[in-house]
């Protein structure tokens, strides 16, 4: 099995699109207002969002982006205008992330997590 594609909830694609346009998303899917699908910079699985009337309530969604080059991108992308909620910082699980959320408050986290994101120390043999 291989995870194939995220998609997430929107209440306003005139806004959201052009966000994860700016996160370096590349639109292949424009189906205005109700969908639209993005590949992302490396492999193979794409993200889409869709519209709906009301968003999710309570803890929501997380969406996590990994990026061997965290630093240099959340750089890269506060002078662009994104603002994130935390800068990035190594955690105890052994990744390094930074967080923020996109227009519709759907929590993004960029990440590094390297050889500990699939293998850490305490993984289940």
């Amino acid at each position: 099995m291989n995870l194939n594609q995220i998609t997430v909830p929107s209440k306003d694609l005139k806004v959201s699109v052009p966000f994860y346009k700016q996160l370096g998303l590349k639109l292949i899917v424009d189906a205005p207002p109700h969908y639209a699908r993005f590949e992302l910079p490396e492999g193979d699985a794409t993200f889409s969002i869709h519209l709906v009337d009301e968003l999710p309530q309570g803890e929501g969604i997380s969406v996590y982006f990994e990026s061997d080059r965290l630093d240099e991108m959340v750089a890269e992308l506060k002078a662009k205008g994104i603002v994130f909620d935390e800068a990035p910082e190594d955690r105890r699980w052994l990744w390094r992330e930074a967080r923020l959320r996109d227009p519709d408050g759907n929590k993004l986290i960029l990440f590094y997590g390297g050889v500990n994101r699939k293998n850490p120390p305490w993984r289940v043999g």
